[in-house]
């Protein structure tokens, strides 16, 4: 599971201004996730193909969806989403995010997710170019943008990123997509901030939640004040913020460990 702290309504941020810092914590135990202050729940789910892992079907995320009224996103880390996708929007997801490697037909994959009713995603593995997505933005509501290669928990931001989540945040710009960006994997209090300036909105972090020696609650805000603080020395000092410009966002529990 991993946590994903998401910047709304930071006055100047270029195409994020009016967000939020949302913290998505990844699934362990919901309740106390949503206790922590997570704004929604990810599962990341794994085929053992398309990344080494495997993990669960559907029936699990069905099994928690009464416990919590979080979103729940899903990250399919599956080649051929769109055989497994609609069991997962029966089951109760509220955003699928699929990887622009795993599809031959990209835009009809998103295109009937949206017309399902529900939220889309689509996922940038650190080596495919953020050119991937150019011609779908108007079919995508959330861009990831994979900061370690998917399939295992606990490993290193990759540096060279940053300057990909600049490039993400450039497009969406240059294309004026409200779709958020989202950053996920080997990412901690330490690389937050850079990755605000950077123009990312949603934060997703797995070890830095589960492994903090003080607890989720203590590290989904210490994320955010570090999100916060990223994008107050970009632009206006804190007492200039909205009160609210920290709303933490989560994953669902149950799911395992497979990027952060």
């Amino acid at each position: 599971m991993t946590a994903a702290v998401s910047a709304a309504r930071m006055t100047g941020q270029a195409g994020a201004s009016d967000r939020a810092i949302a913290i998505v914590p990844s699934l362990l135990e919901v309740v106390e996730l949503e206790r922590a202050g997570a704004d929604r729940l990810q599962w990341d789910i794994m085929d053992g193909h398309f990344v080494p892992r495997l993990t669960h079907g559907a029936d699990p995320v069905r099994s928690v969806r009464p416990l919590t009224s979080l979103p729940f996103e899903v990250h399919l880390m599956v080649d051929e989403p769109e055989r497994l996708w609609p069991a997962f929007a029966e089951a109760g997801a509220d955003i699928l995010i699929v990887h622009a490697e795993t599809t031959r037909h990209l835009h009809r994959l998103l295109s009937e997710i949206r017309a399902a009713g529900k939220a889309t995603g689509v996922a940038l593995n650190p080596a495919t170019p953020i050119d991937a997505v150019r011609h779908v933005i108007d079919l995508v509501d959330l861009l990831l943008v994979m900061t370690v290669n998917p399939g295992w928990g606990g490993q290193a931001f990759i540096p060279a990123m940053l300057d990909k989540v600049a490039e993400a945040r450039s497009l969406l710009d240059q294309l004026a997509s409200t779709a958020d960006l989202e950053v996920d994997g080997g990412v901690s209090e330490a690389v937050a901030p850079d990755l605000v300036r950077r123009g990312a909105t949603v934060l997703v972090a797995g070890s830095a939640v589960h492994r903090h020696p003080s607890g989720r609650g203590a590290a989904i805000q210490g994320l955010r004040e570090a999100a916060l603080s990223g994008a107050e020395r970009n632009h206006r000092p804190a007492a200039d913020l909205p009160e609210d410009a920290a709303m933490p966002t989560g994953r669902s529990a149950g799911s395992q460990r497979g990027a952060s």
